[in-house]
């Protein structure tokens, strides 16, 4: 859950079903809990986005903290006639592959962006881009910006955010990071989104 933020920030839990203690605990911090009609983060996505009430939309997911200061850093980069953005990226694993994987996501560069890095944008070239595409189960939070990137600017901030390295510990770091690398080389050469939600699947149960 998001801490430090300011009484003008609405904090949105979009829920898919989960059978675990995260609705209770959302009721009991008294945040706005959405229980989504269909799973799956693109549409979980849109639909907390359909009933926000600010002008400027903020996507983080479950696993991954912000820095502190990220409220004000996106209003200075809203300030600044950027329209969209996100921050770099750090894991909560002391692992130099993985630092090394990190840093290269300060480079605005479409091919290195992850949904971990979170995403910020004005609601209204949101819209206008299309929304998150409820068709791809897999890189949808990295296609979109793609098409962000055609309604405004968009930005790295300098700040880092920190994400959970848990799939990687189970499945292996070389491991998963090649499977990646695979699934986005496909997605890229217009393989179907089944086929790559199949390969995603063996990956991690391998």
């Amino acid at each position: 859950m998001l801490k430090h933020t300011s009484p003008r920030t609405e904090i949105i839990v979009a829920d898919g079903g989960s059978s675990d203690a995260t609705c209770s605990i959302v009721k009991e911090l008294g945040v706005k809990l959405m229980n989504c009609k269909q799973k799956g983060r693109a549409s979980q996505m849109n639909e907390a986005a359909s009933v926000a009430s600010g002008d400027i939309l903020y996507f983080l997911q479950a696993d991954t903290y912000p820095p502190e200061s990220f409220e004000q850093s996106i209003f200075n980069a809203i300030a600044a006639d950027y329209n969209s953005g996100c921050f770099r990226l750090a894991f909560d694993l002391d692992h130099w592959f993985l630092k090394a994987n990190a840093w290269f996501t300060r480079f605005n560069v479409d091919a290195i962006r992850f949904g971990d890095q979170s995403l910020f944008v004005q609601k209204g070239i949101f819209l206008r881009a299309g929304r998150f595409n409820e068709q791809l189960v897999l890189l949808e939070d990295q296609e979109v910006v793609t098409r962000l990137k055609k309604k405004g600017r968009f930005i790295v901030l300098d700040e880092v955010v920190i994400t959970s390295a848990r799939k990687y510990q189970e499945v292996g770091v070389y491991k998963l990071q090649a499977g990646y690398f695979l699934l986005y080389t496909l997605y890229r050469a217009g393989v179907e989104q089944d086929k790559l939600i199949n390969i995603y699947k063996w990956l991690l149960h391998k």
